[in-house]
């Protein structure tokens, strides 16, 4: 396993990372990798476009779940969808797990 460069908690503490509630979940047309979400951060809803189709072939499986976002990444077009936060996960070569809170927390919550 290589390791990134160790950075400093000033750059750590620029992550805004919070939890929030996936309200729909669907397969992005044309593409085997993306799915489309639209996830609820308490104050706002925002469309995430993640790439865990193959690991989530269902997405309705995910719906109502809550997980954990970065959100003040810059947004990024992907398949044509804007993406305005982005989805974190634990990935090995072979899988990838969405990362969630182990009880349910109130939609916006700072990871900290």
């Amino acid at each position: 396993m290589e390791l990134k460069p160790i950075i400093a908690y000033s750059d750590f503490e620029k992550l805004d990372m919070r939890v929030g509630t996936i309200v729909s979940a669907e397969a992005v047309p044309d593409s085997k990798k993306l799915l489309k979400l639209a996830v609820d951060f308490g104050s706002e809803e925002r469309q995430v476009v993640a790439g865990i189709a193959k690991d989530y072939p269902d997405p309705t499986v995910l719906v109502e779940k809550q997980a954990i976002f970065l959100i003040n990444i810059e947004p990024r077009t992907l398949a044509g969808l804007e993406s305005q936060a982005m989805l974190l996960v634990a990935a090995s070569d072979d899988q990838a797990v969405i990362l969630q809170p182990s009880v349910p927390m109130p939609n916006g919550s700072l990871v900290q």
